[in-house]
């Protein structure tokens, strides 16, 4: 059984300022994340947090909230915690050599792990349909 975890807004570490957020990172490949985002665009009610791009454009990155890392276990994913450290959320990307697909300030706080799971795993299905009709 699946359970759906809050998608509270990212709160403030305590060594934090008004910028930062403790929040997770969940990882995947720049294909696959291409397809959640459009499917969680499409989806009713299904918001979608801000989005990170490396400039190699291989990986995206998706702003979960924090705690998401430790039960994370989608294949072909990582989730990254941040150790109460928080991740700056500001127009200036957190991680050198990439770039927001979804800036914060366009988006929702942070997507919700479990809607972002049920994304991942249809965007999964359409790739591989995809790439076994041919």
């Amino acid at each position: 059984m699946e359970t759906s975890q809050s998608n509270d807004p990212c709160t403030p570490s305590r060594t934090s300022t008004a910028d930062d957020a403790g929040c997770d990172l969940v990882t995947v490949p720049a294909r696959q994340g291409l397809e959640a985002v459009d499917i969680l665009r499409r989806g009713a009610g299904e918001a979608v947090g801000p989005v990170l791009h490396d400039d190699g454009g291989d990986t995206l990155g998706f702003v979960v909230p924090a705690g998401t890392a430790a039960a994370w276990d989608v294949p072909g994913s990582t989730c990254t915690g941040t150790d109460g450290r928080g991740l700056r959320l500001n127009p200036e990307p957190p991680v050198d050599g990439s770039d927001w697909l979804l800036p914060p300030g366009e988006a929702d706080l942070a997507t919700d792990p479990a809607v972002l799971r049920r994304a991942l795993g249809e965007a999964a299905r359409l790739i591989k349909a995809a790439d076994s009709c041919c």
